[in-house]
């Protein structure tokens, strides 16, 4: 798929296959390129990147023509700007509350007036390479910016944020929001209702749909009774421990019968 075509099937609702990357390792993102996956989520809110392992692995993303979207560690202006001029192919970016937070978010990822800072040298424009309206159009055509909602009060104004022009879908965060609905399991009815609303939100703004699933039966689950597309599958912690503990058990049971 590619760089070039990564922001259109987002926002065309296109089924794709992601996974939060908690390693800040460039092998992780050699490994995971080669797996069938459509795109990786470097997860610099919950997980320990720096800036030079963001830099590391997004060279590496980029050098690869593989997307990469980075969820940055808050909404600030300097963490979207610095995570894209590195090389990412957008931004998952949490806790976005209300409009004006989401309108203030897609300003810090577009150029213009009051938005994010042009840098020519940077990796992501070709390191002083490339003409400037080139550079722009790329910035239109591919910069991916994703909200997460993840409190009950931005549920209540889904409607709002998937309008924004410069939003290109909403994400949602299932543990979050059931913490914030007061429940301790991601399993109930007051998180499927807000899965529902964001789903009808994100279809009639014409935006792309994310969230955080499990297992690859649940994001099938969820693209027919939710209509999300774009799904961050588990991560590679839980994988490794699954595909770990599976050939162990099989040890184990060697002579037990």
């Amino acid at each position: 798929m590619g760089y070039a075509d990564f922001r259109k099937r987002v926002r065309e609702g296109a089924p794709l296959a992601g996974t939060f990357v908690k390693t800040p390792a460039i092998p992780v993102i050699e490994v995971l390129a080669q797996s069938g996956l459509d795109f990786l989520c470097l997860d610099a809110e919950h997980a320990p990147f720096d800036r030079a392992s963001l830099d590391n692995c997004l060279a590496v993303a980029r050098a690869l023509d593989f997307p990469v979207m980075v969820r940055v560690g808050d909404s600030s202006p300097r963490e979207i700007l610095q995570a894209l001029d590195y090389g990412a192919v957008g931004v998952v970016v949490p806790h976005v509350e209300t409009l004006e937070q989401a309108q203030a978010v897609a300003r810090a990822a577009r150029f213009g007036l009051h938005g994010r800072g042009f840098a020519g040298s940077t990796r992501w424009a070709g390191y002083a390479t490339r003409p400037m309206p080139e550079v722009l159009a790329q910035s239109r055509e591919e910069t991916v910016v994703l909200a997460q909602i993840e409190e009950p009060d931005a549920v209540e104004i889904c409607e709002q944020i998937a309008a924004e022009d410069g939003i290109d879908g909403l994400f949602v965060g299932p543990v979050d929001l059931s913490v914030g609905y007061g429940h301790d399991t991601a399993d109930n009815s007051e998180v499927k209702a807000a899965l529902a609303r964001v789903g009808a939100a994100c279809k009639a703004a014409g935006k792309g749909y994310a969230s955080f699933v499990g297992t690859g039966g649940v994001a099938q689950d969820w693209a027919e009774t939710y209509g999300v597309n774009v799904f961050c599958i588990a991560s590679e912690h839980a994988w490794m421990r699954t595909g770990a503990a599976e050939a162990a058990r099989a040890v184990h049971e060697i002579g037990s019968s």
